[in-house]
């Protein structure tokens, strides 16, 4: 495709890579078969092909209106286009490029900026999401049934303390990254991560970082407060690495795992970070690379898991999309002894994406209803995923139990240790 940018719109280096994206595009369609957005009302705008030449048409005139805010928001970002595309078009950094500008050339109205700015004040600020959540547990009778299972749950899996963990051992460590909601919403997660390590024997250790990979500021209008946050993060992890070994860093929501496996990519243009961004990088790994290998060094039942049989797996866009893991986590199940039912259109997101379902609800609750009826048809007594935003968005819209795999696979662990003693 011939591409002609307005001079000075965008920093030269985002301009060469918008035209390199640009260029790869042969617009053949394929994506709009896997496209959760278009399949749901069929409008070629909403789809991956009609947002580029939205794009184009943007960084080529210098022009933007709210409908092409409007259909760039509308996008989830699943990146389920980038798997189908035979052109290897890299559609999330372009995307990222086009809401970054129309932000400048189509501002928002101030209630539009409120929103986003309290969404991710309410995310960067742990000490106020834990009052309102408090002030929620008060009045949590009050509250819709789907509200106080997303919130509010009860039961749970085992959250104690795991063993061996502590700075006695030299050996090379995990760095566990806790994230902003996760540890209020779902501590358990966490705790389930780090019983399989010290089942393991792996030590752990937590990040001294403010918690936040920044995806939500990232894709709520914030992309320089994304860029420091990453700045943030990069510094505290690279003085621990300094201070002792360190096997991977990882985070238990493959969310997070995506966008700071970007990070690369989001400190591109900036020489001081370029190479402590790529450094971090090299050794972040989502739970199911790290479980593969050390789960793999363990005297394990190979029916461990054979006892739940009643269960289905929902595969996270940003796990088997942006990270290009599908199928990973089923085949680990599987060898653990889980039978797992093959989910029709397992590749479609389910409307979470982060802060989308807040701000973007119609489309979100409709992708949920048909991810949950594909889900369901088997008849689960439990779900399970691999990202905290799947989990809370699906738990909003069912009563089966809503769990991550991890929390399954500790407690077997868990289990199996104790029937040693």
């Amino acid at each position: 495709m011939q591409v002609n940018l307005v001079e000075n719109l965008i920093s030269e280096d985002e301009a060469q890579r918008a035209e390199k994206i640009l260029n790869a595009c042969v617009h053949c369609g394929f994506c709009t078969a896997t496209c959760p957005t278009y399949l749901q009302n069929g409008n070629e705008l909403d789809s991956p092909r009609g947002r580029i030449y939205l794009i184009k048409e943007m960084l080529e005139t210098g022009e933007a209106g709210p409908a092409t805010r409007t259909h760039l928001d509308r996008c989830v970002t699943c990146q389920s286009c980038e798997t189908t595309c035979p052109s290897g078009v890299e559609y999330h950094h372009l995307v990222s490029i086009g809401r970054e500008t129309v932000e400048r050339l189509a501002p928002r109205s101030f209630l539009q900026r409120s929103i986003r700015g309290l969404l991710r004040q309410l995310l960067l600020s742990p000490r106020l999401l834990k009052g309102m959540l408090g002030l929620g547990r008060l009045v949590s009778p009050l509250l819709p049934r789907s509200l106080r299972r997303v919130y509010f749950p009860t039961g749970g899996s085992r959250q104690q303390a795991a063993a061996g963990t502590g700075e006695e051992s030299r050996a090379e460590a995990v760095l566990l990254v806790g994230g902003c909601v996760q540890p209020l919403l779902r501590p358990e997660i966490d705790s389930a991560l780090a019983r399989i390590l010290d089942y393991c024997s792996v030590p752990v250790l937590r990040t001294r970082s403010a918690g936040c990979c920044g995806a939500a500021s990232y894709h709520t209008s914030a992309e320089e407060q994304a860029r420091e946050l990453a700045r943030e993060n990069i510094d505290h992890w690279c003085a621990q690495l300094d201070e002792r070994p360190v096997r991977a860093i990882v985070s238990s929501a493959s969310g997070c795992a995506v966008h700071l496996k970007d990070y690369p990519a989001l400190l591109a243009d900036d020489p001081g970070y370029r190479e402590k961004a790529e450094r971090v990088a090299a050794l972040l790994r989502d739970p199911v690379e790290l479980a593969e290998e050390v789960l793999r060094e363990a005297p394990l039942d190979a029916e461990l898991l054979g006892g739940l049989r009643n269960t289905v797996f929902h595969c996270p866009c940003t796990l088997q999309h942006g990270q290009r893991l599908g199928g990973r986590v089923e085949a680990l199940l599987s060898r653990l002894g889980m039978q797992l039912p093959e989910v029709e259109d397992a590749h479609l997101c389910c409307g979470s994406a982060g802060t989308y379902s807040m701000l973007q609800p119609a489309m979100a609750r409709a992708l949920r209803e048909e991810k949950l009826r594909k889900l369901q048809a088997t008849d689960p007594d439990t779900i399970l995923t691999a990202n905290i935003g799947c989990l809370l968005h699906l738990q909003g819209g069912t009563e089966k139990p809503v769990r991550h795999w991890l929390e399954v696979v500790a407690d077997a662990l868990d289990s199996a240790r104790e029937g040693i003693r």
